[in-house]
């Protein structure tokens, strides 16, 4: 017969999800993983592989349930510079205040730690990079049809920029950067961009 899980899996990731995201995967051993879960050791590994391919798991619904919403909308805005102002300001707020105040972004926690040499999670955050600035290169192209641009003002170099900078924002925000501080150094970015609509 086949074994009958006795917990939701869903659930359970979402667990690891946290945990991977506030300690990272070095810090995270599967002993942490169990007493985070309940679960025991031959259940994860039943269900989700051994700790490698849990957090590449984990990853993934981070970025189903953070990272890709947010740019969705972005996208889908149609404000021009106004709509990257609050992709920013959301993205600080969330970074520096509340329940995942210091946990960074976990794809950008990714970038920075040895588990980017692992070929699948390159290449997530590959995808992942793209999607930020397709994102950013749309938003910016309705502020051009808006009349929002600086004159010469290129939209694909610009969103390679301000794709960098949330990077910037996650990381900087992770060591404890005053928000602040984060948001001045967003607004001379848009400001230098033309960003009269988002003042």
């Amino acid at each position: 017969m086949p074994d009958v899980k006795h917990f939701d899996p869903d659930t359970a990731l979402a667990t690891v999800v946290r945990l991977f995201w506030r300690q990272g995967v070095a810090a995270t051993g599967i002993q942490d993983v169990v007493t985070a879960t309940g679960l025991n050791r031959s259940s994860l590994y039943a269900t989700f592989g051994g700790k490698q391919e849990l957090y590449r798991a984990a990853l993934r619904r981070y970025v189903e349930q953070w990272s890709q919403p947010a740019f969705r909308n972005l996208a889908e805005d149609g404000r021009g510079l106004p709509a990257i102002a609050e992709f920013f300001g959301g993205l600080i707020a969330v970074r520096c205040a509340g329940e995942y105040a210091r946990w960074g972004c976990m794809v950008a926690n990714a970038h920075a730690g040895a588990e980017s040499a692992d070929p699948d999670v390159h290449a997530l955050l590959d995808r992942h990079h793209q999607q930020l600035r397709d994102a950013m290169h749309t938003a910016l192209t309705g502020a051009e049809a808006q009349g929002q641009l600086a004159p010469g003002t290129d939209p694909g170099a610009a969103a390679d920029v301000l794709a960098l900078l949330a990077y910037g924002v996650n990381l900087r925000s992770r060591a404890g950067a005053d928000a602040q501080a984060l948001e001045a150094t967003v607004a001379t970015a848009l400001n230098a961009l033309g960003a009269r609509a988002a003042a």
